[in-house]
């Protein structure tokens, strides 16, 4: 849960729990101990990395709503509104062009939320 509230943000964390149902509950507990607990809690890769990562795999497969969350993670994980902005160009190649501009879209959203 540590490692989840450093990269989401306590508001984030305390808004999933207190949202949690008895039919999500077991959700919250699988993507706190795995993905938190074990893949994001690995030495194998720097934060910053794992941030890069995410980014380039939820452009990929278009999931938005996760992508503005962890565009803010990225924020608090190191990265910098410019190496963000070349993740999502290097997306543009590899995941295409529609995807990259939602994904700039977004950002322009989150960042400009953040600002």
């Amino acid at each position: 849960m540590a490692v989840r509230r450093a990269v989401l943000s306590d508001a984030h964390v305390d808004r999933a729990t207190a949202n949690q149902t008895p039919l999500s509950a077991d959700f919250q507990d699988l993507i706190t101990r795995y993905a938190w607990g074990d893949i994001w809690s690995r030495p194998g890769l720097d934060r910053r990395s794992r941030s890069v990562a995410v980014l380039s795999s939820l452009i990929a497969h278009g999931h938005h709503e996760e992508l503005a969350m962890h565009l803010r993670a990225a924020l608090r994980n190191g990265l910098t509104v410019d190496e963000i902005r070349e993740v999502i160009l290097q997306s543009a190649i590899y995941s295409g062009v529609p995807a990259a501009n939602t994904a700039f879209r977004i950002a322009n959203e989150v960042l400009s939320d953040d600002a």
